[in-house]
């Protein structure tokens, strides 16, 4: 049998989870009580939103995610994704911008409006 993605054949609780396009093997993971990040660790260290995104549905089917956080936040883990939240320099935010330009403070905004 080939790991493709799933389809629409998914158990109740990866369609909750919004798994569509999760691997089989990820999900037979999950299913038999196994931490999905013991199949793909790399997708829990992501650089893309998208694949963050990913880890963090993973996460909030896994048997065994508030023990994770809560080791996460015990060791302060400086980046990942772990018991479904995002880790960047020890601390939890919401989610990942993309790489590029970052966003100009308030302040510098307001320093570049007095100059002009």
């Amino acid at each position: 049998m080939r790991d493709g993605n799933v389809g629409g054949g998914l158990p109740a609780y990866a369609q909750r989870a919004g798994l569509g396009t999760v691997p089989r093997t990820q999900l037979r993971l999950v299913a038999a009580q196994e931490p999905p990040c013991r199949y793909d660790p790399e997708l829990f260290f992501a650089e893309s939103p998208e694949d963050i995104r990913r880890a963090k549905k993973l996460c909030a089917i896994c048997p065994v995610q508030s023990a994770c956080l809560a080791g996460a936040l015990q060791r302060g883990e400086p980046w990942g994704v772990w018991g479904g939240a995002l880790f960047l320099r020890g601390a939890i935010i919401p989610d990942k911008r993309p790489r590029g330009r970052p966003r100009g403070s308030s302040a510098d905004r307001a320093l570049a409006v007095s100059a002009s």
